[in-house]
């Protein structure tokens, strides 16, 4: 039993058995997914197009952006889909690539955000440094970094999956591939497997998450030192990442940290860190960052004089 995997295609079951409850979604989570494209594009077009490519923090504010975008073709052109389809399936192969997708982007997005916490925290603690520090060379290399532990994340959540035997049933209660969904249909004990996804990813969950609030601890502290001018600068930059930290986060600790039993919530914080951050993200970042907002202002109203003027 062990050796057979007669699977080659699962079925998700999706958001909802509710036809009239999926169309809803499908028109709001279509407005999600559009307005998550073009808003990290925008920031995207803003970084490269106005010259900022080789300031830090619009550097990794770039890569976060890309990240996102990755992130929500891994799950939402399909989810979207299938919102409308009476069945939901996807190839075995198909599904591997999915959860090595999302946790890749995922974990990536995870380790991106911890280093633009340690980026502030050398703007603001290290000042007279933070050139030496924060140089394009050593971003270079943190980047490198990030997208090969987001990868050696994603191979072994993925390896948890593609040894283990699956025959019959075929139905992902679920609306994309996930390693909990999946370890439910395996035809073999999976006991260490979920300890294995447990303890994976709840270490970069929670890891990231206690790095950052240790990085922005020592920021508040450090800003009651600094001129009322500065710390209204500081907090404007720092802001906007403590948000989109807040929101990012508080879904994955639910997810990847909630004992092994079914949650009937699990598939709509799902969707809050699939659909609707990614969409949040370019929001918080150009309506309450200060130097973003403008940044683009400078960019695209000097691009539309010149449009208007010829």
């Amino acid at each position: 039993m062990e050796n057979i995997n007669n699977v080659t295609m699962f079925i998700f079951l999706g958001l909802s058995q509710n036809p009239e409850v999926e169309e809803v979604c499908f028109v709001v989570f279509s407005f999600f997914y559009t307005a998550s494209l073009l808003g990290n594009l925008l920031i995207m077009l803003t970084v490269h197009m106005g010259n900022l490519f080789r300031t830090p923090m619009y550097f990794f504010l770039n890569y976060l952006s890309l990240v996102n975008i990755c992130y929500s073709l891994v799950i939402a052109p399909k989810m979207i889909v299938d919102l409308l389809a009476k069945t939901k399936p996807i190839s075995y192969l198909g599904c591997v690539l999915q959860l090595f997708g999302s946790h890749f982007f995922g974990s990536t997005e995870i380790f991106i955000l911890v280093i633009m916490a340690y980026d502030r925290y050398v703007a603001i603690c290290k000042r007279l440094h933070y050139t030496t520090i924060m140089d394009q060379t050593k971003c270079n290399k943190i980047m490198l970094g990030s997208w090969v532990s987001g990868l050696l994340h994603a191979v072994i959540q993925m390896s948890l999956v593609v040894q283990l035997p699956f025959c019959g049933p075929n139905e992902v209660d679920h609306y994309f591939c996930d390693v909990h969904p999946l370890l439910k249909l395996a035809c073999t004990d999976t006991y260490v497997a979920g300890v294995v996804d447990t303890a994976n990813s709840g270490t970069v969950t929670l890891g990231g998450f206690v790095i950052l609030l240790i990085s922005y601890t020592v920021i508040l502290v450090s800003l009651r030192k600094q001129s009322a001018e500065g710390r209204r600068k500081a907090l404007s930059t720092c802001g906007s990442h403590v948000a989109v930290v807040v929101i990012f986060f508080g879904p994955c600790v639910f997810m990847f940290m909630h004992p092994d039993v079914t949650f009937a919530a699990d598939k709509m914080v799902a969707v809050f860190y699939t659909i609707i951050t990614p969409m949040l993200n370019p929001l918080i970042y150009t309506l309450r960052n200060a130097e973003v907002k403008n940044a683009m202002k400078k960019l695209w109203g000097r691009r539309l004089m010149t449009n208007s003027l010829k």
